[in-house]
């Protein structure tokens, strides 16, 4: 049994459009159909007999043209075996050739009498029918046309939408909470540290629950921006809780130009790489490492450059594009996507890894002028 197709959504603007685009080539048909017959050089009677021929010939055909559309729009509905869809075509053919033959032929009788309509239909009725066949292929090409390409946005919309939602749940995942790892470990830190240093202890808390509350207040939607100062400051606060467990492993480095530390960002842009940096490549080595973070003002286009680099082992760039559990990591293949659709697809995300050479990210994020 054929799964229904998804119905075109259909608004008034583009049905305006449509039905513009109709009357527009319904005219220029007319308009040459009088060229066709008109003889200038015959005079302005000519003319008259050519407008009225032309007008009695198309006028059929041109009403007709308006119910192929929704015929058209029931056909695309439901996805058809070829055989089906041909004898259907094949019976509207002959139907639209036949009801424009009554038409023409009811005008005739009434403008002219029944004996010249008889005439008329005796003369013309093969041709009739063959332009009837012709008019309704063209009709019916134009109109599938239309209700193709209209499926064909849906789906895309559509398409653009899951992969949207998928990367807002994503994110929400990472803004809902930290890594229960570096939860249980910052606790235990503080635990300890309370009995060692009840002052840093005490500024150690008050970090983070800094943290928490930028992590709540980032929990609303994809679309939020936060200033780049505001992120730098929560990577500072989880920098500085990792170094209690750390301590000495840990080294940072920092080039900031200041001009940009207003810029827009959407918020948990860089944790989630730092983090990355950390788990994978600081942590696992017993002379740890060095993470260096860097934000750049772009010169040739005023966007924002970002980068979160490590020293550690890296990882082979085929581990990455297979998405396999790895180096890739908290976060970054939801950042990846991210940065594919977030600003209008314009912001960019770009690993760069071997084994042995660390481990880097760079983002280009634009910013408005």
């Amino acid at each position: 049994m054929s799964a229904p197709r998804p119905r075109p959504t259909t608004t008034r603007p583009s049905s305006r459009r449509l039905w513009l685009g109709y009357a527009g080539v319904c005219t220029l048909t007319w308009g040459l159909f009088v060229l066709a017959g008109t003889e200038f050089q015959s005079g302005p009677w000519k003319i008259w007999e050519a407008l009225l021929q032309s007008t009695m010939t198309l006028w059929a055909p041109m009403l007709l043209g308006t119910a192929v559309h929704p015929w058209m729009g029931w056909i695309s509905r439901r996805s058809r075996p070829f055989w089906q869809l041909a004898l259907l075509h094949a019976g509207a053919a002959l139907l639209f050739s036949g009801v424009w033959l009554v038409l023409d032929y009811q005008l005739t009788q009434a403008l002219f009498g029944t004996e010249h309509a008889d005439a008329m239909l005796a003369q013309y009725i093969l041709w009739r029918a063959i332009w009837g066949l012709i008019a309704y292929a063209a009709l019916a090409t134009g109109f599938g046309a239309v209700f193709s390409a209209r499926r064909a946005r849906s789906l895309a919309i559509a398409a653009a939408q899951a992969e949207s939602a998928l990367a807002s749940a994503e994110l929400s995942v990472i803004s809902g909470k930290l890594n229960p790892h570096f939860l249980f470990n910052t606790l235990n830190s503080l635990i300890a540290l309370t009995r060692k240093d009840a002052r840093a202890a005490e500024q150690a808390l008050l970090r983070f629950s800094g943290m928490l509350r930028y992590v709540l207040d980032s929990k609303r939607s994809a679309t939020d921006r936060v200033g780049l100062q505001q992120e730098l400051d929560f990577v500072r606060d989880y920098l500085a809780l990792e170094a209690l467990r750390l301590g000495a492993r840990l080294r940072v480095t920092w080039t900031l130009d200041e001009a940009v530390l207003q810029d827009e960002v959407p918020p948990l842009t860089l944790q989630p790489l730092v983090e990355n940096c950390i788990v994978h490549g600081i942590a696992p080595r017993v002379q740890g490492g060095t993470i260096q973070i860097s934000a750049q003002r772009d010169a040739l286009n005023g966007g924002l450059n970002l980068c979160v680099q490590d020293d550690g082992e890296g990882c082979d760039p085929a581990q990455l594009e297979a998405e396999r559990p790895g180096r890739s990591g908290i976060g970054l293949g939801a950042l990846r996507r991210r940065f594919a659709l977030d600003y209008d697809g314009r912001a960019r995300l770009r690993v760069h890894t071997q084994p042995g050479a660390g481990f880097r990210v760079d983002l280009w994020i634009p910013q408005e002028a």
